[in-house]
Parts: C-alpha cells; sequence; structure tokens
C-alpha cells in the first residue's frame, strides 16, 4: 500500500524528468528503478543528559521497624548488635591505652590448669608509682610462669621483671611504634565487631527465608531492611575505631 502511496507521489515528476533522464521507463505506470538507499542518523545524547537514567539508584533504605516487627525479632537484632559495639568499646578502654593502666593489667586473661582467669584473680596488683606496677603471687606462685606468657603476648609492650613471687612491670614510654601497635590492635578489634554485626544480619536473614506464607516481595524488603540496620551499626563502629585510631596514632 505504502508503495503505490509513493509511485503515485512520484509519477508527475519523473514523466516531467523523462527528457533529462532516458534511461528511466515507464511500464504500465510501473515505475522501474533502483532500490532507495537510507541513512540511518542516530542522535546522542549530551554529557549533561548521560545518567539521568540512573538517578535515585542506591538510594537510602528507609526503616521501618513495625513492619519488620511482625516478621522478625528487631529487639534482638538491635541487642545484639549493641552489645558486640559495647564490647568493642570495652576492650578498647582496657587495652588501648597510650599508657598501660592497672585496668588493663587486672583483666588481662591468664590460662592456668586448663582454665582462663583474669589476672586480677591470681594476683594482687597494685601501682607503685606512675612508671611502675607491683604483681604479687604470693598466693598462687604456680601460675608466675603463665602470667608471663600473658603478659609477654598482652600486646601491651610490657616486660616485667621477677623478684621471687613478685613481678614488677615498668609503664614503657609512649614510641611511636608503640602507638602502631595499639592502633593495629584497635583494627583488629573492630574488625572482630564488624564481623560479629555482619553475623547477626546472616543469621538473621536466614530465618526470614526459612519462614513460610509470606510473599516474596514483603521477605525482599524485609532483608533489605535487615540489611540497612546492620549496616547502621556497623558504620557506628567504623567512626568509633577511627576516632580512637587517630587518638593513638595522632593523625
Amino acid at each position: 500500500m505504502g508503495s503505490r502511496i509513493l509511485q503515485r507521489l512520484l509519477l508527475p515528476i519523473i514523466s516531467r524528468s523523462l527528457k533529462s533522464y532516458p534511461n528511466l521507463t515507464i511500464r504500465n505506470e510501473r515505475i522501474i528503478h533502483a532500490p532507495l538507499s537510507f541513512t540511518l542518523v542516530r542522535n546522542y545524547a549530551k554529557s549533561k543528559d548521560k545518567g539521568k537514567e540512573k538517578k535515585g539508584k542506591g538510594a537510602k533504605v528507609e526503616i521501618n521497624l513495625a513492619m519488620m516487627s511482625e516478621i522478625v525479632a528487631v529487639d534482638k537484632i538491635q541487642d545484639r548488635c549493641k552489645a558486640a559495639i559495647e564490647k568493642m568499646k570495652e576492650d578498647f578502654a582496657k587495652n588501648l591505652s597510650l599508657r598501660s593502666t592497672t585496668g588493663s593489667i587486672e583483666s588481662l586473661p591468664v590460662k592456668f590448669d586448663g582454665k582462663e582467669y583474669e589476672l586480677q584473680e591470681l594476683a594482687q596488683i597494685v601501682r607503685k608509682n606512675p612508671k611502675t606496677l607491683v604483681i604479687n603471687f604470693s598466693s598462687f606462685p604456680q601460675v608466675i610462669p603463665d602470667a608471663l606468657k600473658a603478659i609477654h603476648n598482652s600486646g601491651l609492650n610490657l616486660n616485667p621483671q621477677q623478684d621471687g613471687t613478685t613481678l614488677f612491670v615498668p609503664v614503657p614510654k609512649v614510641t611511636k611504634e608503640h602507638r602502631e601497635a595499639l592502633a593495629k590492635n584497635a583494627k583488629s578489634l573492630y574488625i572482630k565487631c564488624r564481623d560479629s554485626v555482619k553475623d547477626v544480619q546472616n543469621d538473621f536473614i536466614k530465618k526470614v527465608k526459612k519462614q513460610t506464607g509470606i510473599s516474596e516481595d514483603t521477605i525482599f524488603d524485609v532483608i533489605k531492611q535487615i540489611t540497612a540496620m546492620c549496616e547502621e551499626y556497623q558504620n557506628e563502629a567504623k567512626s568509633i575505631y577511627e576516632a580512637k585510631h587517630t587518638e593513638l596514632v595522632g593523625k
């Protein structure tokens, strides 16, 4: 149909041009001609228009606690994540002071006779002066070798000197190496906390996936919100770690 209309439009023009184009002939009012050729022209978007279709991707997930609570125990997610962060903060306070404190030594874990104890359960610990700690093992002298091992492996940069059943522990000066060692320990504690939060996330996502009688869309939304909630706790842990790292290395 389109071909016939085209022929009718072009026929008058071609008829007037026969004298100029002798090779063009008409048979029974049908035009015999070479196929028309077309050139495809593509308009490209300007650079400022590129990526418009991606706008809106990666938007922050709004956490709907009411909706989540119908599917999962939100309070348990929050409690476990908060506990992981509090544990990291406690470890920072006990083990990452620029000067080894009495508190750091007191809570130092010591393995003895197949069990683990805090050092303060096995010895009396006092600060003789700002530069020296005194640890008295007169009640449990047999634990001294294990206590020495724990102190050397603590990462607190301590070098205790033994005198009978007593250890004298010089508090080291704050050196660049000591700061870097503490910063390294801080990162290890942060990674442990971050992984604990990820474990919480994975545990509850598995529980949601196992539930029945829930639409796929609802499961998808709840999983996104669990992930978003746990990411907030991970970001909180990261901020605490970064502040501690800056405090330790002075940068």
